[in-house]
């Protein structure tokens, strides 16, 4: 239940009802109390101040209606704007960012603050009534309706300023940046110790032979309800091996788990079973650090596709991946063995700092064979990695790199000057590779 409320209140976020709606509700309840005060309560500051309260009925169905009609058809123009938005980061970058636009609080909120205005002075303008009628006019309601018409013209000029700034490159990397940041702070709490860096100890497993558990959904694994599935390993005594972890798709009727024979599942439990995976329509940063490295590395292979050809934000994207592998470099990341009491019960599928670090890097150093800023880039990132990192394994992940990198640029380097350079920055990288020791790849000034 708590995943599924989990699930919702993520797609909530994503979308653009979900704000408006609420302040839309706000604007109606603040109507109705304002609306109640000025029918049961004789405020002296009406009389006190006549110019500010004392519009009559028609003065003030007029105020209303002009506020009414500019509002909703500003509304309309910001989601005209924000669809233009959309589409040009979609073209220019990736769709993958759309959903961090989506989720823009900004933009959110100032639209529902359009709808918002709409609807309040839509309730107010349904009490007012002329002389003929029994007239009332709520005078707090019409002012307050005027007051929060100016918050809306405020609201149009920060949205046109705040539109322009995040639709930049530098501001969409940054933020999936730190997007993905926070996962890995909240994915990967504990720092590596001298246990963790001897490696994953491998548990023999004999010559076990498994049968498959078959999806019964299609998508995006989400989230895993491993305490529900070591449940069910603990009640029939079995082992229970995942093939599929968090954000790798999943095709109905291939297989989603493994369980070790001689033990079978019936109908019932593998329903149990299906349901501790949460399946989704697209990955989520919030489970699946990878899949914000992944929006990253996409902006850049679209910044270094010919027609682009924007060497600028790959750079920018190769800055902030080295960010996160860097944050990456000495977490902890959770053993694949689940024991209950001493026993093995699951083995899990999850991700690895190589693996991340593949993600990361390996796609941009193959489009960007030949392109010297590119590549000079991928060194210094290495080199920030390696500096930060005594963990043999990734250690040798990123000296591996190093040397593709190396005989990629002996291939793809025609000028003598660049590649003179290049193998200057190498020679600092491999340095600190070797020693472990952080130096500086700056290049340093020559004395006459």
């Amino acid at each position: 239940m708590l995943r599924k409320l989990h699930h919702w209140w993520q797609e909530s976020r994503s979308s653009f009802w979900f704000v408006p709606a609420v302040v839309v509700l706000d604007a109606v309840v603040l109507a109705v109390i304002l609306i109640t005060v000025d029918a049961t309560v004789n405020l002296p500051v009406v009389e006190r101040w006549p110019l500010l309260f004392g519009a009559g009925a028609a003065g003030a169905r007029g105020l209303l209606t002009a506020v009414a009609g500019s509002m909703i058809t500003v509304a309309g123009v910001v989601f005209s704007i924000t669809l233009v938005a959309l589409s040009l980061a979609s073209s220019q970058y990736t769709s993958r960012v759309i959903r961090t636009f989506m989720r823009d609080r900004v933009t959110q909120v100032v639209l529902g603050v359009f709808v918002g205005i709409f609807a309040y002075c839509l309730v107010v303008l349904r009490t007012i009534r002329g002389g003929d009628e029994g007239a009332f006019v709520p005078a707090l309601s019409v002012l307050t309706g005027l007051i929060i018409a100016f918050v809306g013209i405020a609201s149009l000029i920060y949205f046109i300023h705040h539109i322009s700034v995040i639709i930049q490159a530098s501001s969409i990397i940054a933020a999936t940046a730190e997007e993905t940041i926070a996962a890995v702070d909240r994915l990967f709490v504990q720092n590596l110790d001298d246990d963790d860096r001897n490696g994953i100890i491998r548990m023999p497993l004999d010559d076990r032979l498994w049968s498959a558990i078959l999806a019964r959904k299609t998508g995006y694994i989400e989230g895993i309800d491993t305490g529900a599935l070591l449940e069910v390993a603990r009640e029939h005594g079995t082992i229970l091996r995942m093939e599929h972890g968090i954000g790798e798709f999943l095709i109905e009727g291939a297989p989603l788990l493994s369980v070790a024979e001689p033990n079978s599942m019936d109908d019932e439990t593998t329903v149990r079973l299906n349901a501790a995976y949460s399946v989704s329509r697209q990955r989520t940063v919030e489970t699946d650090a990878a899949f914000g490295i992944r929006q990253i590395v996409d902006i850049a292979m679209k910044a270094l596709s010919p027609g682009i050809n924007d060497t600028t934000t790959a750079v920018m994207c190769i800055d902030y991946l080295a960010a996160i592998l860097v944050r990456l470099a000495n977490r902890r990341f959770a053993s694949p063995y689940c024991l209950d009491q001493g026993k093995l019960r699951i083995i899990t599928r999850g991700p690895s700092f190589e693996g991340l670090l593949a993600e990361a890097f390996d796609q941009i150093r193959q489009n960007g064979a030949g392109n010297v800023a590119i590549m000079l880039r991928l060194l210094g990132a290495l080199h920030s990695i390696a500096g930060q990192t005594a963990d043999p394994g990734r250690r040798r992940a990123v000296g591996e790199r190093m040397e593709w990198i190396a005989e990629l640029a002996e291939r793809t380097i025609g000028s003598p000057c660049d590649r003179a350079r290049f193998e200057r920055k190498l020679a600092r990288v491999r340095e600190v590779h070797e020693t472990g020791a952080f130096v500086s790849t700056h290049e340093q000034p020559t004395k006459d």
